[in-house]
């Protein structure tokens, strides 16, 4: 197959799928190696980027995902008035925190940290998808541990957990302790 017809296949799968695709999905589906895979992809998230096109490529901890292009959101918010995207109130944004750096963790971990109960906030974080179970934890009860999912990732504009921005320098040492004591 030609680039260009590589290309194609890589784009129409991306757009069907709707959601994000593995680089081994996609490499299996048009049978090169992931290296080469990678390069199809990059070459065609650069073409609608350098053409301004209304769609974008986003990677999401490699995996890769069609998009609208944010530049495009106020016109297609003309069309679709009901869609609006809400913003993430002080006790989400406040356990939407905690999750993402401390992830894996339990609510009653989230609840110390915070001081107030957590079922609301972490209700609500998984009802938008920002959150998910990721497990249980091997003790009495074996309480839910919860994470952050690649919509979180979307919400925030990152390609993965590792582009979470660094804590402050007093709070990394207080982590740091904090990790010691457990």
């Amino acid at each position: 197959m030609k680039l260009n017809e590589l290309e194609a296949v890589v784009e129409a799968i991306l757009f069907v799928s709707g959601d994000a695709v593995a680089l081994s999905v996609l490499s299996g589906a048009i049978e090169m190696d992931k290296a080469t895979t990678k390069a199809i992809v990059k070459s065609l998230a650069a073409k609608y980027e350098e053409e301004q096109r209304g769609l974008r490529i986003v990677e999401l901890e490699g995996a890769y995902q069609m998009c609208t292009a944010a530049s495009c959101y106020d016109y297609i918010r003309t069309v679709y008035q009901n869609v609006s995207r809400q913003g993430l109130t002080e006790s989400l944004m406040e356990t939407l925190a905690i999750i993402a750096y401390k992830q894996p963790i339990t609510k009653a971990q989230i609840e110390e940290i915070r001081g107030v109960t957590a079922d609301h906030a972490v209700n609500k974080l998984v009802e938008r998808g920002l959150v998910q179970e990721v497990g249980r934890l091997d003790a009495v009860g074996r309480p839910m541990l919860f994470g952050t999912t690649k919509e979180f990732l979307r919400y925030f504009g990152l390609t993965s957990k590792t582009e979470l921005p660094a804590l402050g320098e007093e709070r990394q040492q207080e982590q740091n302790l904090e990790q010691k004591s457990e």
